[in-house]
């Protein structure tokens, strides 16, 4: 699931072996009794071990990184400006290109949008996992004691913000840990307009975040 979208290069057989790191770390560190279930817990260390691997391989070329920036700068201006979350054309506007170009910017961005949503939550503070922010129906505590409560409440912000499309694709990808094609099914789309929906949610989400 991570490796969707990923560049031909990257070693699936790699990611593997990382997030079985990511297994034995998880079963090292568990307690049962904070009231977690196993799955929930070991999916989300394994899919850190995962992105840490990625990430460490510094597999996204500098100007993609750069357009990146670029992109989430506009966002952030636009923002400010609108009070709203900015359509796509607004944001091509922003960036003084067309339409077609987004997209295909879009396509280049998603290398960097295979991110923890932990990334999203921390969004430069320093916070625990995104383990701590799921809800448990198991759970012997409330949920509220085990997180930070501003931080869930900046990313509840965010996503309601965003628009209903980009809400369900985060749900599904990020809590129903569905594939984009997957979710592609559910909304009635191909592959890669979930890939253009995730890649804008999550730009949309760390220019809030962050900015």
């Amino acid at each position: 699931r991570v490796g969707t979208g990923l560049p031909t290069h990257v070693d699936v057989g790699d990611l593997v072996q990382s997030g079985i790191f990511g297994l034995i770390d998880a079963i090292e560190k568990f307690d049962p009794e904070r009231g977690w279930r196993f799955e929930t817990y070991a999916m989300q260390r394994i899919r850190g071990a995962i992105l840490d691997d990625l990430r460490s391989q510094d597999w996204v070329p500098r100007v993609v990184r750069s357009r990146l920036r670029e992109a989430e700068r506009a966002l952030e201006r636009l923002g400010a400006r609108l009070h709203r979350t900015p359509t796509d054309f607004e944001l091509a506007e922003e960036l003084d290109i067309g339409l077609d170009e987004l997209r295909d910017l879009y396509g280049q961005l998603r290398l960097t949008s295979v991110v923890a949503l932990e990334d999203l939550v921390a969004a430069g503070k320093d916070s625990g996992s995104l383990v701590d922010t799921l809800p448990d129906d198991d759970a012997v505590d409330p949920v509220a004691v085990l997180v930070d409560r501003d931080n869930r409440r900046q990313l509840a912000e965010a996503i309601a913000q965003l628009t209903e499309r980009d809400r369900i694709v985060v749900s599904l990808y990020y809590f129903e840990s569905l594939t984009l094609a997957e979710i592609g099914k559910v909304l009635g789309v191909t592959e890669s307009r979930v890939s253009q929906l995730h890649t804008r949610a999550v730009l949309r989400l760390r220019a809030r975040l962050t900015g």
